[in-house]
């Protein structure tokens, strides 16, 4: 069965029609026949139906996840360009590609505000507007700080691929299929990888190198945008509460404990594995397996393939073990296990196929689609795009974090011709490698952790049951659950504008942070110094060159006798 009709197969509902008879039958009604007919009819409908929103929703916003993945991981085959033209070492490569990350994951609450407010016809195509630009600057950009501003945008432009695609299928398609059509986007989308390897390479050849890639990209996302915006239907989008459910959910999301058990390990996990992918797996593959140009193309090629392939299978997992009682939580534990032991393998160096390891990588940068199944599990529809957006903060932050600290451990030791020394990719790898343990045992032990949480809030709620009583006391006048029900809902908004307040302030300084370091990146310039090896004979001046010592010290003399007149 070719794709088009899986996905129509996935799309439609399940009606079996049975097939007609060729003689009379005395217990079959009269009607059966029209009855048989107008099922075939619904059926064709549906089909149709479900064809056009393939069409008008489903591809449109699956090129633009297409297009976000291709931003993400195209810096990987243009990593040694990069360097080589700007000078820069292994700590400005990882900050620039990393910038994409900080601005995704600052735009992943306000994104999901907007997609709930406005409607993701309208938020993504004026979002992919501000990547087409980004890429733009970064195509013709010099220096390094117009690079990093650059890259920044195209992070903002994309910011809303992913979840406005996930609010897109919940707007328009059934909820029988809400589960499949997200394996079907995450998979095709993935397929960016594909492209970021061998025809990407070929792309970058024909367009005269890494600028003109990134020209001929902003035109593919302003195409994308204006097709969001003239394909897709407008969808109704749902009225902002004043009752304050917005406020009450996302203090809802971030007191759960069950969200705080399950963050650290998804945002670890998830975090490496796409550092790994987008940056760092092809300078691993040169300096520490010291394979050429064309085995690393055909390494980034298998783990792009198997990103794809993984999604759609972690979903189908997912879905089998949950009918025969077994949660995803399992199924993550799983994949995190097996994730960190590929890592200790490429630390360790051991006797296995890279193949196979990169492999075990490419499918942990899947794994969030297990985690977005879990908080299905725990928040209801009306919160799940508010927790999916609270979860994609850690993803993205902890990419961005990941991403730069790695250049900063590794460009402590010194380059030879651009490559870096294997232990200090080790040690990079084994510092994350450290953090994702304890995350495992942290979400492992999550009954603990719930413990500890209960007695947190009990700690915390001692305050306002000491407002209940000044309440009751203070005021005979009130109901005490009319005013114990507005004392609450105050210190709810209360909460959430200063959990608002913090999160603008520290993003706010981490984004001029980042300015600051590029500014003063900027204005350094780098000096290259070789030293002469011992079997190396030093080089020797030509004999017309080297002035006479007794020239030099007349000169001194007769300098000396003009200062004494």
């Amino acid at each position: 069965m070719s794709a088009p009709r899986r996905l129509g197969a996935a799309v439609g509902p399940k009606i079996s029609v049975t097939e007609p008879t060729t003689g009379p039958s005395p217990m079959v009604p009269a009607c059966s026949a029209r009855a048989s007919l107008s099922i075939l009819q619904q059926s064709g409908t549906t089909r149709l139906r479900s064809c056009r929103l393939i069409l008008r929703v489903f591809l449109p916003f699956t090129a633009a996840f297409f297009l976000s993945y291709l931003f993400r991981s195209i810096n990987a085959l243009i990593s040694s360009e990069l360097s080589s033209e700007l000078t820069l070492d292994a700590a400005d490569l990882g900050f620039l590609t990393s910038v994409y990350f900080l601005t995704f994951a600052a735009l992943q609450l306000p994104v999901g505000i907007w997609l709930d407010r406005f409607g993701p016809r309208r938020v993504q195509g004026a979002l992919l507007l501000f990547a087409a630009a980004g890429a733009m600057l970064f195509s013709v950009s010099k220096e390094f700080a117009a690079l990093v501003l650059g890259r920044a945008l195209i992070g903002l432009g994309v910011a809303a691929a992913f979840t406005g695609g996930l609010k897109a299928i919940i707007l328009w398609f059934p909820k029988d299929r809400v589960a499949v059509m997200n394996g079907w986007m995450v998979m095709l989308g993935a397929l960016r990888a594909l492209s970021a390897t061998s025809p990407a390479e070929v792309l970058l050849d024909w367009s005269g190198g890494w600028r003109g890639l990134f020209g001929i990209l902003a035109a593919l996302t302003t195409a994308s945008a204006l097709m969001i915006w003239v394909v897709v239907p407008e969808a109704t989008p749902a009225k902002p509460s004043s009752n304050g459910h917005a406020s009450t959910s996302l203090k809802t999301i971030y007191s759960d404990p069950r969200f705080w058990a399950l963050a650290p390990l998804s945002a670890t996990c998830a975090g490496t594995a796409w550092a790994l992918q987008g940056l760092w797996a092809a300078p691993w593959l040169t300096d520490v397996d010291g394979l050429p140009q064309a085995a690393v193309t055909r390494h980034l090629f298998i783990i792009a393939l198997l990103l794809g392939v993984a999604a759609l299978l972690l979903g189908t997992a997912a879905d089998r073990l949950r009918e025969r009682g077994v949660g995803p939580q399992v199924l993550l534990r799983f994949v995190a296990t097996a994730f960190i032991a590929a890592q200790l393998a490429l630390i360790l160096q051991l006797p296995v196929s890279s193949y196979l390891l990169w492999s075990i990588v490419a499918a942990a940068g899947s794994g969030p689609i297990l985690s977005y199944a879990i908080l299905a599990e725990y928040f209801p529809k009306e919160s799940a795009g508010r927790a999916n957006g609270a979860l994609n903060v850690f993803h993205f932050g902890a990419a961005f974090i990941i991403q730069y600290i790695i250049g900063v451990v590794v460009a402590q030791w010194p380059s030879r011709d651009g490559h870096y020394p294997t232990i200090a990719y080790q040690i990079a790898l084994g510092l994350n490698l450290t953090l994702q343990a304890a995350a495992l045992a942290w979400f492992a032990f999550s009954r603990l952790q719930r413990e500890a949480w209960v007695q947190l809030s009990a700690f915390r709620r001692r305050p306002l049951g000491r407002a209940r009583i000044a309440l009751d006391s203070t005021a005979p006048g009130c109901h005490p659950v009319i005013g114990f029900d507005r004392l609450n809902a105050a210190q709810r908004q209360v909460a959430f504008w200063r959990l608002a307040g913090a999160g603008s302030v520290s993003l706010a300084a981490l984004l001029g942070l980042t300015l600051a370091v590029s500014v003063v990146r900027a204005n350094v310039t780098p000096y290259t110094v070789t030293p002469a090896r011992r079997d190396e004979p030093l080089a020797v001046l030509p004999k017309a060159i080297i002035p006479d010592l007794t020239e030099v010290a007349g000169d001194s003399t007769a300098m000396r006798d003009r200062l004494a007149l």
